[in-house]
């Protein structure tokens, strides 16, 4: 079991939750129950998923827990191309944002192959 607030990919992906929802609050409030709040789910289920899996009693369950964080990470990038795309979000943030997704997808991809390596 590990202490989750320890984890940097953890914090990473909490600082990119805070930054989904301060971005989404400039939204159209016609995007409330739509884009913002798909955005908003995708970004806290990636640090909510490392978090849960971390108290898991096996290394397998972890992983498991780590590759729904992951998948979730796709998740939100993809939304935020929409978002870009139909002029949602400036090119800049989302590019910035994605940059943040990048860069936490590898660190769950790390932690995931460094638990795979440990076994059950």
């Amino acid at each position: 079991m590990h202490n989750f607030k320890d984890l940097k990919v953890w914090q990473k992906s909490v600082d990119l939750a805070v930054k989904i929802y301060k971005s989404t609050a400039l939204f159209p409030n016609e995007e409330k129950f739509g884009m913002t709040s798909q955005m908003r789910r995708a970004g806290v289920s990636i640090p909510s998923n490392i978090a849960e899996g971390s108290a898991k009693t096996s290394k397998n369950s972890f992983a498991n827990s780590l590759e729904i964080s992951l998948g979730e990470s796709f998740e939100l990038e993809t939304q935020i191309e929409i978002s870009r795309r139909v002029g949602l979000m400036s090119e800049n943030l989302s590019s910035e944002i994605n940059e943040d997704i990048v860069e936490i997808q590898k660190m769950i991809m790390g932690l995931k192959t460094s638990l795979d390596r440990q076994g059950t």
